[in-house]
């Protein structure tokens, strides 16, 4: 590749911050825009018209993920879906004199640590679970949290920064067999692995548009039938009364589409991109002394690496790959510009200065088996001469 080449290249491998949106989503929201334009609250043919292509998109939605449509909540994205579910749960079953009791992890992502933190300001209590040094979350422990008061367990399916896949299934069992209902954040987990709401046994579970190609600002909350729940802010009835606020009917209808293409498109992308990711961790790995893969040895997403670096800092690195066309994150885009280690890392044990050394590599459908060997040759250079530059001299 000559000199021309490479100063031109553009390599996107931070799919889990966020992905492009695939023409054919762009195609499907455009009419919605100028010719479909009702609210599709309206009696008159042009309100039926795109209740009609709601009504569509929460079929498409449901069949992702295994569910009914009259399951599927419209929101705006993965963090209002989180907070109505743990909002609305605690509201909805709440007893007056009573101090409700919530089980989080400590490697949620803060669309769930935060709002489980806000309800502590509001009289519940909310325990923490640590997670394993392979960064899974210590089912045991949770077991052990469970008590009389408790009324909701909120575990993610996938962590954005790791990739790890959390127990939900096994974690499940427990909640049903307590009567207490469970949440999972699989934001990061639907249109990247095999999502199904009833093999994984939730009563709720929040999905995202725009980490599969679908547009952004629109996600989706799954609520089991009988599900206990109530709105976390007041308006009309739309959403079965759940979320008001008239539809964002051309994100919706994208949507959809994402989700469609995701089911014929899914089970043959999942082998290609895990093959893709673990070949690019052999070539980091065979380049590159003193790295770990952070959650190795667990079940991972198929596209997601986490490695920590010795001796350098992971915000420069990802500086220096953006220089040379490949755009990286230094750990979750959801807390860039917070000069803090991940709390995700720090939760796993890795020390402080691994921590900050650390980027997350995210791939998606365009990636080639050239992008990721340019990108370990690239890596390569850029960690020999920041660890030239380190005070830090020292091998482990």
């Amino acid at each position: 590749m000559s000199a021309d080449e490479k100063e031109g290249r553009k390599v996107y491998f931070d799919h889990n911050a966020t992905t492009y949106t695939r023409i054919e989503v762009v195609e499907k929201m455009m009419p919605y825009f100028r010719q479909h334009y009702g609210n599709a609250s309206s009696l008159h043919f042009y309100g039926q018209q795109t209740r009609r292509t709601v009504d569509e998109s929460r079929k498409q939605v449901a069949a992702l993920i295994g569910a009914e449509p009259a399951e599927i909540i419209f929101t705006s994205g993965g963090t209002e879906s989180d907070n109505i579910a743990i909002r609305g749960t605690v509201s909805a079953v709440r007893e007056p004199g009573k101090k409700p009791h919530v089980i989080t992890s400590d490697i949620e992502h803060p669309a769930v640590l935060r709002t489980c933190k806000s309800l502590e300001d509001d009289g519940v209590d909310v325990t923490f679970v640590p997670c394993s040094t392979g960064g899974v979350v210590r089912v045991d422990l949770i077991e052990k949290a469970f008590r009389p008061e408790t009324v909701l367990v909120t575990v993610m399916l996938a962590n954005n920064e790791t990739g790890v896949i959390q127990p939900v299934e096994k974690i499940s069992r427990m909640t049903r067999e307590r009567g207490i209902n469970f949440h999972t954040d699989a934001v990061q987990a639907v249109g990247k692995m095999h999502v199904n709401v009833d093999e994984l046994g939730v009563e709720l579970l929040s999905v995202s548009a725009h980490k599969f190609y679908g547009p952004k600002g629109i996600g989706a909350l799954y609520v089991r039938r009988g599900t206990p729940l109530e709105p976390v802010y007041m308006g009309g009835s739309h959403e079965f009364g759940l979320r008001p606020g008239t539809e964002n009917i051309p994100a919706i209808a994208g949507f959809g589409e994402a989700c469609r293409i995701s089911i014929e498109e899914l089970p043959d992308e999942i082998e290609r991109i895990e093959k893709l990711r673990d070949g690019l961790e052999r070539s980091i790995l065979d380049r590159i002394e003193d790295i770990d893969i952070n959650g190795a040895g667990t079940t991972r997403l198929p596209n997601t690496s986490s490695i920590s670096i010795a001796r350098v800092e992971g915000e420069a690195i990802t500086l220096n790959l953006s220089m040379l066309g490949f755009a990286v994150s230094g750990g979750s885009a959801c807390a860039s510009g917070e000069n803090e280690p991940s709390h995700v890392l720090m939760a796993m044990g890795v020390e402080p200065l691994a921590a900050q050394g650390s980027i997350r590599i995210s791939l998606g459908a365009e990636n080639s088996e050239e992008e990721v060997e340019a990108f370990a040759d690239a890596l390569q250079g850029i960690v020999a001469r920041l660890r030239e530059l380190s005070p830090i001299k020292q091998s482990r």
